[in-house]
């Protein structure tokens, strides 16, 4: 397997896997996410796995550049664990009135139904490839070649927190209020970032999101029960 060792100043390393955005190579970087992460490496600080590379934070104190680089590389031929396993999560969305602003102009913009928009974004189990913009912020693909949309040509400064969107080929959630330029289709009630947790962050990269349409009656009730702690996100091991 051919790679590329990117210095990311003198406490990373970034082991590059190639130049798009694809299953392949995201399953080349969580693979060697997991072989890092079991092999014990000396000075390996924390990974942070990205659409086509892993990021390798190490103190420089306890190994170097090149030992490590080298390490890397004799990982990387390493066969995957067969019992590695990653989470399918079942996430509730309400994508009716209000909490769809852009529903109708995406039905609009691809000639379908709002109707077949939400049965499309909904019909299958997306693979979160990363973590990023904002904590917990998870891009997810691929979406349906039907809902392929460029971004916004008007961003917003204020995107309700979990707001569920779509652009390019990927969805993704946005776990706090803030600017974005993704159209908005849908909002999820629950967490997707919380510091209290022992996993702040609800997801990880591997992971399946399926989204699982609600009406505004079960999104009060299923707010009502996060607010009271008594709501879980439903999940499932899966094999990665």
């Amino acid at each position: 397997m051919t790679v590329r060792f990117l210095s990311a100043g003198d406490r990373a390393l970034v082991v590059e896997f190639g130049n798009r955005i694809e299953r392949a190579l995201s399953d080349d970087v969580l693979r060697l996410d997991a072989s890092l992460r079991s092999s014990g490496l000396p000075g390996v600080v924390e990974t942070v796995p990205t659409f086509r590379s892993l990021m390798v934070h190490y103190d420089p104190v306890a190994t170097t550049r090149a030992d490590l680089a080298h390490a890397i590389t004799r990982l990387l031929d390493r066969q995957p664990d067969p019992r590695a396993t990653a989470t399918l999560w079942r996430v509730p969305v309400c994508y009716e009135g209000a909490f769809a602003p852009d529903l109708g102009e995406v039905a609009n913009r691809t000639g379908l139904a709002p109707s077949e928009v939400v049965a499309l974004h909904s019909g299958i189990p997306y693979h979160v490839y990363m973590l990023g913009f904002l904590p917990g912020f998870p891009y997810m693909g691929d979406l349906p070649q039907e809902l392929a949309l460029s971004r916004r040509a008007d961003p917003r400064l204020h995107v309700p927190a979990g707001s569920v969107s779509i652009a390019t080929t990927l969805t993704a959630i946005y776990p706090y209020e803030s600017p974005g330029g993704w159209h908005l289709i849908g909002v999820t009630p629950i967490r997707l970032f919380d510091p209290a947790r022992s996993r702040p962050a609800l997801l990880a990269p591997g992971d399946r999101v399926l989204f699982e349409p609600v009406d505004a009656a079960a999104f009060a009730s299923i707010t009502k029960a996060i607010d009271n702690g008594k709501y879980e996100v439903a999940n499932e091991p899966i094999a990665r």
